[in-house]
């Protein structure tokens, strides 16, 4: 009786397609934040020369005659 179960057990795949994804969903987050923390840096340079660049231009119309 015992071993049947065990066999049974063991020859169940019911659930590994469902590990199968969980495994691969944390692989693409964990790529996912290796990407962010490397390229962050940049992206915030990136960012506080375009604020840096239009906080010195003039702003409107001018009359350009």
């Amino acid at each position: 009786m015992k071993l049947n179960f065990l066999k049974k057990f063991f020859n169940d795949e019911s659930g590994a397609v469902t590990v199968d994804w969980v495994v691969l969903t944390a692989a693409i987050v964990g790529l996912g934040m290796v990407v962010m923390s490397s390229v962050g840096g940049g992206i915030e340079t990136l960012g506080s020369s375009v604020v840096s660049d239009l906080g010195g231009r003039a702003s409107g119309y001018q009359n350009l005659e």
